[in-house]
């Protein structure tokens, strides 16, 4: 009889134990979406999966491609927790009343641009006269030609605008396009490796109002009003995800090209070394977002007729949720 007793107590308690160890290692499964296929905009985030700092903060993250939807889309309904977007699409996702909100910039300031190998001529965007622009078919490309164009009174109506479809831009520039709008931390650094010399004009070299986020960390209003707690827990991961890639950009390249195989190493590493400074910059922590930032580039759309209203910024961004 009391070695049944014994028995049956010593089982309640390795079942007691189990469901606490059980317990206390249970993580919350959520979704992260993607804007694009993976690149070194995303190296913070796969840091955190590879280094466990997600799961450190209990959480099991999924990373998925956009798809056809897009990643705003995916966010806002809920189909994904946590995505990639930019201030840009963003800004007209908020005008729709779409309820996605910027958590955390990945980049402090935009370094993209239009570029041209240099056999185009094409040094200032008076240049842009008489060539061919390469894009997407968005409304914004054609403001954006514009309101450069317009600096040194050129004619925006005199370039030919076409859609480059699913062509990289090293095809197209062979084949039928002058010039195209890029991220130099990756086209542009992959334009280094391969030995060919670009033409740039950075937006910002032309504008303030066009020194905006791209890209940021998004999530939905409902997972701030319902869910603060998970917000808080995956940037707090994915800033020590950044920071990581900061401070080690050869090691955090590795984890990527490790996570993802069909990456170019070359590009990856070079890329990172090229974009690692750009995560912080001159903020005083990664992630860091202005308000004037917001609305400089709001008042811009709404100059250039992309915005039927104004925004309000305050609502669009938030700060919240990065760790002191």
């Amino acid at each position: 009889m009391k070695k049944a007793l014994l028995f049956l107590l010593t089982a309640v308690v390795l079942t007691a134990c189990a469901n606490s160890e059980g317990a206390a290692t249970e993580t919350e499964k959520v979704k992260l979406v993607l804007d694009w296929t993976p690149n070194t905009n995303h190296t913070g985030l796969y840091v955190s999966q590879a280094e466990d700092y997600f799961k450190d903060q209990g959480l099991d993250v999924e990373i998925m491609l956009p798809g056809e939807a897009g990643a705003d889309q995916l966010v806002a309904s809920g189909q994904a927790d946590f995505g990639i977007s930019a201030q840009e699409t963003l800004t007209e996702a908020r005008i729709q009343d779409i309820p996605v909100v910027s958590i955390g910039a990945i980049i402090q300031h935009n370094t993209s641009g239009f570029a041209s190998p240099v056999e185009k001529d094409i040094t200032s965007p008076a240049d842009f006269e008489g060539k061919t622009y390469g894009g997407w078919g968005a409304p914004v490309e054609k403001a954006v030609l514009d309101s450069l164009m317009k600096k040194e009174d050129a004619d925006v109506d005199k370039v030919e605008i076409v859609n480059m479809g699913n062509s990289d831009f090293f095809t197209a520039v062979e084949r039928d396009i002058d010039f195209a709008w890029i991220y130099y931390g990756w086209t542009g650094v992959e334009a280094e490796l391969r030995g060919q010399k670009l033409n740039m004009q950075y937006l910002t070299d032309y504008s303030e109002k066009l020194d905006y986020y791209t890209p940021v960390l998004t999530t939905n209003e409902a997972m701030i009003k319902e869910n603060p707690d998970t917000v808080e827990a995956f940037m707090a991961a994915a800033t020590k995800g950044y920071q990581f890639a900061i401070d080690k950009p050869e090691e955090a390249a590795d984890i990527l090209i490790d996570a993802v195989p069909d990456l170019d190493p070359e590009l990856v590493r070079a890329s990172q070394k090229w974009l690692s400074p750009k995560y912080k910059d001159d903020a005083e922590r990664w992630g860091q977002q202005e308000l004037d930032v917001w609305n400089n580039y709001a008042e811009w759309m709404l100059e250039n007729n992309l915005l039927e209203q104004e925004l309000d910024a305050e609502e669009a961004f938030t700060n919240e949720f990065l760790p002191e």
